[in-house]
């Protein structure tokens, strides 16, 4: 599973560099998601630009993602593409994860609550 990680002043940024996160790649993501956030402070901006597709075995791996930083870090999504934004809307998805439009929306959202 293709991702990068990088620091962002007060929060990580980590991006997904595939075109579908599904029931194939399911547990690769949370592996690598784990891998590079674990060793990590702070909230996780996570960059699903690139994704496509999203089926529920994807649902759960971004659930499992969020449960695997804890009560105090937060996992926001940036850069849905239509497709993705539809199943989260659909699931009510929309309501647990905080989402921003895009990585300009994230950062006055974070300066904003420092």
């Amino acid at each position: 599973m293709k991702m990068r990680f990088e620091t962002c002043g007060s929060f990580g940024l980590l991006r997904v560099d595939e075109t579908r996160l599904d029931a194939s790649v399911a547990i690769q993501f949370k592996d690598r998601f784990r891998d590079l956030t674990q060793a990590e402070i702070g909230d996780v901006i996570l960059d699903l630009e690139q994704v496509e597709f999203l089926d529920s075995s994807g649902l759960g791996a971004l659930v499992a993602a969020r449960k695997l930083l804890g009560a105090d870090r937060r996992l926001e999504l940036v850069g849905l593409t239509p497709p993705v934004a539809r199943v989260m809307t659909l699931t009510r998805m929309d309501i647990i994860f905080p989402i921003h439009a895009d990585l300009a929306a994230a950062r006055a959202a974070h300066l904003g609550a420092a």
